[in-house]
């Protein structure tokens, strides 16, 4: 799993440092299937509440203070066992808010995983 990860992140590196509007990458993991959307779970830590947000490749969903857009988003193939990646730009309106760039696995969320007091994201799956 943390070989999938680091590849992930390899693959996204050069959007890194060429902007932070640029998208990633247009593939994915080698191998895996581009989805057309992302289903991701917002909880509200604080009022024990979880939003759930379908948002579409290059588009972006609110949920509270937190705006996510989705830049990619990945299955594997049928013949391997289930699992989703999807790249997501988060940004909080608060001014305090932390932000989050990077790869999101459903199947490993604390592999890489947005730090904030009030929010957790996580990617369910890709549509």
């Amino acid at each position: 799993m943390r070989r999938l990860l680091a590849a992930l992140l390899l693959a996204a590196a050069p959007a890194w440092g060429q902007g932070a509007d640029r998208p990633p990458p247009s593939s994915g993991p080698a191998g895996w299937l581009p989805r057309q959307s992302a289903e991701v779970t917002v909880l509200d830590k604080v009022r024990a509440q979880a939003t759930p947000l379908t948002v579409k490749i290059g588009a972006s969903g609110t949920s509270g203070s937190l705006t996510i857009t989705v830049r990619g988003c990945f299955v594997r193939p049928p013949d391997q066992p289930a699992d989703a990646a999807a790249f997501l730009d988060i940004q909080d309106s608060r001014p305090t808010g932390a932000g989050f760039r990077g790869w999101m696995l459903a199947g490993s969320p604390s592999l890489n995983l947005m730090q904030h007091p009030i929010y957790d994201v996580r990617v369910v799956a890709c549509r």
